[in-house]
């Protein structure tokens, strides 16, 4: 019977059940208003504090996408941009683990459309939230004086959206493993951190090679650090087409285990003891 009724959906109808989520999100982002400050708190700690004592002591050497020497604050800002996106997955991967403890994922997960399809629904709303935060970023940066090509809002767009995939991806996985609210600082203590630091986002990789071989042989497995020279490269209408590779196929496989971990058949909740509701 289910199956007759998720065939006989209209492409309207899926659109509805688009809109749905992603208006449920953006009602949420906007009722909790320190979560957008604090998304723009962070990298802008970096950016103005950070970058202004480095910029003395660190410079960068013309590398790609850059054909002249840069600014430290340059350097790290599509870092930043990714910083952004990341926390913003765990955020919604914790709004998730919150929905499940509370009950209310449970009128999610019963409704008749597809699994995989509400899924990634609230895959595609969470990343529409994290490309606002983003561009309020981007928008505070070119005030303070980073440096950025005038075109850089529309190429670094499709970048954006693929990196918001990975991460709420990601953030999607690792709420299917927690069961409880409070270990989700576990998560982020384990998961956030190592990720962020053991990539490019602070300083280019061959200064890394230089100082520990073992550390950069690290940030060359971290898919975050493919994600920060995807969008880097994009900010100067450019293409890294093995950052693109690596994207694609890590958002496919974390979208895959996020799809599987929550089937009620198969999935890491019931493995776990735990339900959808």
């Amino acid at each position: 019977m289910r199956d007759d009724v998720i065939r006989g959906f209209t492409f309207t109808q899926y659109l509805i059940c688009l809109r749905g989520i992603t208006w449920r999100e953006a009602l949420r982002f906007i009722h909790q208003r320190e979560r957008f400050v604090s998304a723009l708190v962070r990298p802008l700690v970096w950016l103005f504090i950070f970058a202004a004592g480095f910029r003395q002591i660190l410079g960068v050497s013309i590398i790609p996408p850059y054909e002249t020497y840069v600014l430290y604050e340059v350097y790290v800002t599509p870092g930043l941009i990714a910083m952004i996106q990341l926390f913003n997955g765990m955020q919604s991967s914790l709004s998730m683990v919150y929905d499940r403890e509370m009950g209310n994922m449970r009128m999610l997960l019963v409704s008749p459309f597809p699994r995989w399809y509400l899924l990634v629904s609230k895959l595609l709303a969470s990343t529409a939230v994290s490309i606002l935060q983003v561009a309020a970023f981007l928008i505070v940066a070119e005030l303070w004086g980073v440096d950025l090509p005038p075109w850089s809002f529309v190429t670094v767009f499709p970048a954006l959206v693929l990196v918001g995939l990975m991460l709420g991806a990601l953030g999607m996985l690792l709420s299917s493993m927690i069961k409880q609210l409070e270990n989700f600082a576990g998560v982020m203590n384990f998961v956030i951190f190592p990720m962020f630091f053991a990539s490019s986002a602070l300083y280019p990789l061959w200064l890394v090679q230089q100082s520990s071989p073992v550390v950069y042989f690290i940030c060359r497995l971290n898919p975050f650090t493919y994600g920060i020279e995807l969008i880097r490269f994009s900010l100067y209408g450019k293409l890294d087409p093995v950052a693109l590779a690596v994207v694609v196929v890590v958002t496919t496989v974390f979208m895959i285990g996020a799809i599987v971990a929550y089937d009620p058949a198969r999935g890491l909740l019931v493995r776990r003891g735990g339900g959808p509701g």
